[in-house]
């Protein structure tokens, strides 16, 4: 059995979807967030290295690769953000992070 291009993109889609369920029904936990934002950058991964394979060009891989090292790093300060704001505060409230407001 052949597994089509169409299948690869169904996928990339229902990650996708999983993601933006996860940004819009998920308001109260900052750490779901920054996992739905991951979730999403890493759909997009897959579409661009489902093109890449599919037209046979490697730039849609290097600018997967460049995508999660972008990731990585907003993953890395989010959460380093998060370990210092929790340090301050005592919570990770959201609704106590909006009091930030100058």
């Amino acid at each position: 059995m052949i597994i089509e291009q169409s299948h690869f993109l169904f996928t990339a889609l229902y990650i996708f979807s999983i993601s933006i369920g996860g940004l819009l029904l998920n308001r109260k936990n900052i750490i779901i967030l920054l996992i739905s934002i991951e979730l999403m950058l890493l759909a997009i991964n897959l579409q661009f290295v489902i093109f890449s394979v599919y037209i046979d060009d490697i730039i849609g891989q290097i600018c997967a690769l460049l995508i999660l090292t972008v990731a990585a790093a907003e993953s890395a300060i989010g959460l380093a953000l998060l370990v210092v704001y929790y340090r301050v505060k005592g919570t990770i409230n959201i609704n106590k992070i909006n009091l930030l407001h100058g």
